[in-house]
């Protein structure tokens, strides 16, 4: 019988290495929070017509990447390639505009898409993101990449550029469709075959396409600043005067489309700089999409987000010291003073601390290496001479020290 493998670009996050990813999720929580965001958990599996609409059909999501599926009702449905539709919909389905006038949610989870794998890029990848409702920005737009600047500065990854654009509203995209057409139908024959497939329907991602004929015919194509109306410019005006006030640093890239055809106005993304992640370096992007929910049936509601891939963080993230897992570990000179271990972590834990024993009989020896695996700050020790005495040896596993204590006061010691 062959040997079971996990599906290729489907990774398991063992115990050993899911501190890093606690520590990027407890400061994303921490830093969004205190931003007034609030937790939404969609499900993994949404209707496929959801992505179709919001996504757009000739993107390489839709057209190549989607896990879809029938069930047994005959029912088409996806894994979730992205957050942003479906906290849309959840936020539609809910009638959340009725009742809130600007609603701010965040949301952590697992993402999926038939892409090849490469490095920091998986078919199960994680992603964490922020959406707005509500507000037209444009300084709701700042306070977003500020936040996203400032989270990953507090993380210690501050080699960053971020790029920000404008795609414009109402009839702008259309007038930008129509003057890059004209500029990229005589040079059909030289795109890429995925280019020159899409042209008609969506030219704008030949300005997003990694394929280098492509790049190197985008980079005289014309600038979509220049086609903003006037309440566009005012609105990227006010961004960067925005980003200016804050100190947030940005360059501006016209060439900036993004891959999906919901954005309009607003679009950024943040580059790591610092690290060795090839040409797929952007840690988080995002942008207004103004128009999903009205045609995902909603009210007319603007709405802004962003998203970025754990998993590329992680490859950026400074090694840190590794912190201490657990408070205590119980370790016996004797196997017959297991019961009493059992007891004294049972009572440790019920006072909050986090607190772990080996019961199987090993040696003291061997209790000592799992306590110092496990990351353990404390080891305390029952010989028969403590169990008479009515004491623990409490050793300092980080600092070598070691003390004999009262059983009776050995969580107020700990509590020092």
């Amino acid at each position: 019988m062959s040997k079971l493998r996990s599906v290729k670009g489907m990774n398991d996050l063992l115990p050993s290495e899911i501190g890093r990813w606690h520590r990027l999720e407890r400061a994303f929580r921490e830093a969004v929070e205190r931003y007034g965001f609030a937790e939404v958990r969609t499900p993994i599996v949404e209707p496929t017509a959801l992505f179709v609409r919001s996504i757009g059909e000739a993107t390489d999501i839709v057209e190549k990447e989607m896990y879809t599926f029938e069930d047994k009702a005959d029912k088409s449905l996806t894994l979730r390639p992205e957050g942003t539709a479906s906290c849309v919909r959840a936020y539609l389905e809910h009638s959340i505009g009725n009742v809130e006038p600007v609603s701010k949610w965040y949301y952590l989870g697992p993402m999926y898409r038939r892409e090849r794998p490469a490095k920091g890029r998986y078919r199960q990848f994680y992603q964490a993101g922020c959406e707005v409702y509500g507000d037209p920005g444009p300084y709701v737009d700042a306070e977003l990449i500020d936040l996203v600047v400032s989270y990953l500065s507090a993380l210690g990854i501050t080699e960053l550029e971020v790029q920000i654009n404008s795609l414009g509203s109402g009839d702008t995209r259309e007038r930008y469709r129509d003057s890059l057409l004209a500029y990229l139908r005589p040079l059909a024959s030289k795109l890429s075959e995925d280019s020159q497939r899409r042209l008609e329907r969506n030219p704008l991602r030949v300005l997003d396409s990694k394929a280098p004929e492509d790049q190197a015919i985008a980079a005289e194509a014309p600038s979509l600043l220049d086609h903003l109306s006037e309440d566009d410019r005012a609105h990227f005006a006010d961004l960067c005067a925005a980003l200016d006030a804050f100190g947030t640093p940005y360059r501006v890239e016209p060439k900036l489309v993004r891959g999906l055809d919901y954005y309009t106005r607003t679009l950024f993304e943040v580059k790591g700089l610092g690290a060795d992640l090839g040409a797929q370096n952007t840690l988080c992007g995002g942008g207004r999409y103004d128009g999903m929910i009205r045609e995902l049936g909603g009210a007319d509601t603007p709405a802004i987000g962003f998203a970025m891939g754990l998993e590329r963080l992680l490859l950026c993230l400074p090694d840190a010291e590794a912190e201490d897992t657990l408070d205590v570990f119980v370790i016996v000179q004797k196997p017959e003073l297991r019961l009493e271990a059992a007891k004294i972590a049972r009572t440790l834990r019920a006072e909050g601390l986090a607190v772990d024993a080996d019961l199987r009989g090993t040696s003291m020896k061997s209790q000592l290496r799992r306590a110092d695996r496990s990351r353990a700050r404390f080891a305390a020790v029952i010989g028969e001479a403590e169990l008479a005495a009515g004491k623990v040896q409490l050793k300092d596993l980080r600092a070598g020290t070691q003390e004999d204590v009262e059983r009776s006061s050995l969580v107020a010691r700990l509590a020092r």
